[in-house]
């Protein structure tokens, strides 16, 4: 019977993981599309106000992009997963790109117990990691090194000339999980929502580079970042 209830419990967990993360094969739409542009705006804006979140101002002001994921659902009992779909821009001078729409998830086995959901920024500090990510499936910590961005009042000012790494993740997270980690997770376009968003089959790289198509519902994105750029810690 116990085992049963936690059959049940998993399944339930990774139906709700695979909605979120954009993987259940329904049809998307541009209202979706839209809705997950709007929610990306309000993640920037939560982590602009944030007064742990310098280091990460300080990173986007010589990024080659960053991807926003406003809700990443984790949740586990021995065998856990994550997923969610977000947006990608990448940093043209002082301003943004238009988005393209992705989404990361991970499974994992071990020790883990709990569920949590977190708004995640990824900044991506190597056009190697962006062009990974523009033509191909890539996982991260090993398609690309990943770490996670200290926080921390004042900790900017000693540390981010120090970093190495191709990605640095943010998150701001409800609820209690071991381990949470971007590690191991897996970023993938998703055609569905960009062909919905733009009206046409346009490629992440007609998008984020070649500048082809442009979406008017993006402007208070672009604004929220371009704000942060101006931030001075």
């Amino acid at each position: 019977m116990r085992v049963n209830r936690i059959r049940h419990t998993l399944a339930a967990i990774f139906a709700a993981l695979l909605i979120a993360a954009g993987l259940n094969g329904g049809t998307a739409h541009a209202g979706e599309a839209q809705d997950l542009d709007d929610k990306a705006a309000l993640t920037v804006k939560a982590f602009q106000s944030d007064p742990d979140m310098g280091s990460m101002r300080m990173l986007l002001q010589r990024a080659e992009g960053v991807l926003i994921l406003p809700q990443m659902l984790k949740a586990g009992f021995i065998i856990g997963g994550e997923g969610g779909s977000g947006v990608m821009l990448t940093r043209r001078g002082d301003s943004w790109s238009a988005p393209a729409f992705y989404t990361m998830g991970a499974g994992s086995i071990g020790l883990q117990f709990g569920a949590q959901a977190s708004e995640v920024v990824l900044v991506f500090m190597t056009k190697r990691a962006v062009d990974a990510v523009l033509f191909n499936k890539v996982k991260l910590g090993a398609d690309a090194s990943v770490a996670a961005g200290p926080i921390g009042v004042g900790v900017e000012a000693g540390t981010t000339t120090n970093f190495r790494e191709d990605v640095y993740s943010y998150s701001k997270s409800k609820g209690l999980f071991a381990g949470a980690s971007v590690e191991g997770a897996v970023i993938e376009q998703r055609e569905s929502l960009n062909r919905a968003y733009y009206g046409t089959n346009a490629s992440p790289e007609d998008i984020l580079f070649k500048h082809k198509v442009d979406n008017d519902g993006a402007k208070a994105l672009r604004e929220a970042l371009n704000t942060m750029l101006r931030t001075r810690t």
